[in-house]
């Protein structure tokens, strides 16, 4: 038999740097069970290199590790653990050019705006690693997250700080009435496999198709909906007018990442009509220096930066901020708003946040204040709408009380909006989009403006029937209530519940209580019954999987960091996420400047666990069993002993933290009886671990309080970044004898 394999993949940020320091450990442990850990980069740096190879030389280039692991998931041997990755924008994508171009790989400037066809051709392959480009390629399957009881009963006994919710709050979500995706959605099934594309119709009867020939399978729903640029924008000006007569901060909160193509147009939107006059008066200079304000403020600051007008530019900007309503911040500190950069207003961090917070946001002096949510597209600005109204009524829950939300989510083969980005497009005129099929039969069509976002999503029914029988097997497993959050006022889950309902009835659902229910119903019921101490299973498409991910994790534990999330592939293998939580580039940001990293990796203690788990039972590996029993121990033992990172200089940091869960690994593989061969190997490394804890504690926490030099923020040198996350010469030496 071949060798057992787990990909553990090295991506971004503060994970990419944990890893740095606990991959080492979990060669060590899972070479005892005949096991390989292969380590294939998809951080935005690689998958950069990755579609360059003819920039670069023999030596630089890299293999497209991203497209072979999404080979691999329709396999049954995957075995996958997926860490958090950059959902990069445009300007972290220029950023990171900019550093390897430094670091002398020939890479061409990314043209934001194409000016002939070689700079298309750029463009296009800049494209592929915006925004959401790894999950949708890897998740070869529906999604099961959840907090493991050890988690839930830390939480419970060790409750995390909740702001305090009043019911006069005068925070509130402002959504658009009109002209928003949700109100425009047409959707339906398609009966027959078969090829449809996407064609402009102009008013002049000139046509441009803007999506060639692609595959529809039989049985799967695809939609249209159109985000109109004018209606947005009155919109916007309701908003700003709501906060300042409230006398409260304004916010936006979208996801320009995930949403590579229509949320950073929205967000250049609400820029450009909150400073209107500046960007009316200084049209001219703005043309001159290509200011875009999809970019956001921060990028408007790069362009003006020594120009003649810079100052006179920023006092207009700062005079906008005082008359208008006063702007929320990202970094109150640094003076960076919440219109500085798009992917600094990620919505489900941003307004989970928020929620944990009691309703507040901070402003410019560092002080908490209400705030009027700018969230346009009324698809999931409901959820939000319906939590903060219930945090108002009820106030905000009890950690040590509520029940816990699990999250079943739609997400196999690109389903819905986060499958979108190639079918979404900013119309250049006034015309009818129409998504046609081979034989020229209209199947959707939307009349459009010059400006409208055009977007088309494709669900396929493989992934629905899926995710139904995934629901039901976790609602009996558990025997708990699951309630599917469909909005019978959507176009879209109007397709979807007719599926859930006919798909319901191949199982026998006698003792279950599965229901569908409206998102603002499913938000209130949900939440009652977890005031109530009662566990609620939430099913849901795409978006709203991820939103309700961070969202209940975030109450519950204070972190979605900490949550077990396995996708059981379609095929048979497995791909472990290690919880949501983002890739914390602020902790990048203070390990480089005081060697403190603060990020918590028990996402990936668990997704390991869970890995190990799946290996044993596929590939019939008694000793990865073994491994990942002892690992749950550790795990609990952990959480108990709280080894996590704490939250200053001088305290265990990351790196501690690793040493702890080794240590209690070991330990428990050593007392385990099941094998008695792992037990004799593991019992000197645990006695090695124990003797030498005050001194190897002494190195780690004696790394800290100076800079670090890793060589890159996005591609880091591999010797230093490995130098600086393992500075105990006395672990390392145990560590390497394995």
């Amino acid at each position: 038999m071949s060798q057992a394999k787990i990909y553990y993949t090295l991506t971004d940020e503060a994970p990419m740097l944990a890893t740095h320091s606990f991959l080492p450990m979990v060669k060590a442990f899972t070479k005892t069970a005949g096991i390989e850990i292969a380590v294939p980069d998809i951080s935005l740096a690689g998958r950069i290199l990755a579609n360059f190879p003819e920039a670069l030389t023999e030596e630089q280039r890299i293999p497209d590790y991203l497209a072979e692991l999404g080979a691999l998931a329709t396999t049954p041997e995957a075995n996958i653990i997926k860490l958090p990755n950059i959902s990069a924008s445009v300007p972290q994508l220029e950023e990171a050019i900019a550093e390897l171009k430094k670091q002398g790989y020939e890479l061409p400037d990314y043209p934001a705006e194409p000016k002939n066809a070689e700079e298309e051709a750029i463009n296009k392959k800049y494209a592929k690693v915006l925004g959401s480009a790894v999950n949708p390629v890897l998740r070869e399957g529906n999604s099961d997250r959840r907090a493991p009881k050890s988690v839930k009963d830390y939480a419970k006994a060790n409750p995390h700080r909740m702001g305090e919710w009043k019911s006069e709050s005068k925070t509130s979500v402002a959504h658009m009435a009109e002209g928003d995706f949700y109100g425009s959605e047409t959707s339906t099934t398609v009966e027959n496999e078969g090829k449809f594309r996407i064609v402009f119709y102009g008013k002049d009867q000139a046509s441009q198709v803007l999506k060639d020939f692609s595959p529809l399978k039989a049985g799967e729903v695809i939609d249209s909906s159109v985000m109109r640029l004018n209606a947005l924008k009155s919109f916007v000006r309701q908003a700003i007018a709501e906060a300042k007569e409230k006398d409260v901060l304004l916010s936006a909160h979208l996801k320009a990442t995930m949403m590579k193509v229509s949320d950073p147009i929205i967000f250049g939107a609400i820029v450009e009509t909150y400073f209107k006059e500046v960007f009316e008066k200084y049209q001219d200079t703005f043309a001159e220096l290509d200011v875009n304000p999809n970019f956001g403020l921060a990028t408007l600051f790069e362009k003006i930066s020594g120009h003649p007008k810079e100052a006179e530019i920023k006092s207009a900007i700062e005079e906008a901020i005082e008359k208008g309503p006063r702007l929320a911040m990202v970094n109150s500190d640094q003076g960076i708003t919440n219109f500085h950069v798009s992917s600094d207003v990620i919505v489900d961090a941003s307004m989970a946040a928020l929620v944990r917070g009691g309703g507040k946001m901070w402003n410019k002096e560092g002080k908490e204040e209400d705030t009027v949510c700018i969230i346009p597209d009324r698809t999931y600005a409901g959820f939000y709408d319906a939590i903060i109204e219930d945090m108002k009524q009820n106030g905000a829950i009890d950690p040590k009380t509520f029940g816990s939300v699990p999250n079943v989510g739609l997400m196999a083969q690109k389903a819905e909006e986060y499958g979108s980005h190639d079918k979404t497009f900013q119309m250049q005129s006034a015309g009818v989009v129409k998504v046609e099929d081979e034989n020229g039969k209209v199947l959707l069509e939307q009349v459009v403006e010059k400006d409208d976002i055009f977007r088309m999503c494709q669900t396929k029914d493989a992934p629905i029937q899926d995710w139904v029988k995934l629901a039901v097997n976790r609602a009996r497993l558990s025997n708990t209530t699951a309630i599917f959050w469909l909005d019978r006022s959507r176009a879209h889950d109007r397709e979807i519940i007719k599926k859930v309902e006919k798909y319901l009835q191949n199982y026998d659902l006698n003792g279950l209580d599965i229901r569908i229910m409206d998102v603002k119903d499913a938000v209130a019921e949900t939440l009652k019954r977890g005031r109530e101490g009662k566990d609620t299973i939430s099913v849901s498409g795409n978006v709203l999987r991820d939103y309700l991910t961070d969202m209940f994790p975030i109450l519950e534990l204070g972190t979605s960091a900490k949550m077990l999330s396995i996708v059981p592939l379609m095929n048979g293998g497995g791909l472990f996420e290690t919880g949501a939580g983002g890739s914390a580039p602020k902790h990048v940001e203070q390990f480089v400047q005081e060697g403190y990293l603060r990020w918590d990796s028990l996402g990936e203690f668990l997704a390991l666990q869970a890995s190990l788990e799946h290996l044993a039972q596929t590939q019939n590996n008694p000793k990865a069993q073994v491994l990942a029993e002892a690992l749950d121990v550790a795990n609990a033992k952990f959480l108990v002993n709280d080894k996590s990172p704490a939250r200053k200089l001088g305290g265990l940091d990351n790196r501690g933290s690793h040493f702890y869960l080794a240590m209690y690994w070991a330990e428990a593989l050593a007392n385990q009886t099941s094998d008695a061969a792992l037990a004799e190997l593991f019992a000197p490394i645990a006695k090695a671990m124990a003797d030498n804890e005050v001194k190897i504690n002494e190195e780690l926490i004696g790394a800290q309080g100076k800079a670090q030099e890793i060589g890159g923020y996005y591609h880091p040198n591999e010797a230093k970044t490995y130098a600086a996350m393992r500075p105990s010469a006395t672990l390392n030496a145990i560590i390497d004898a394995l």
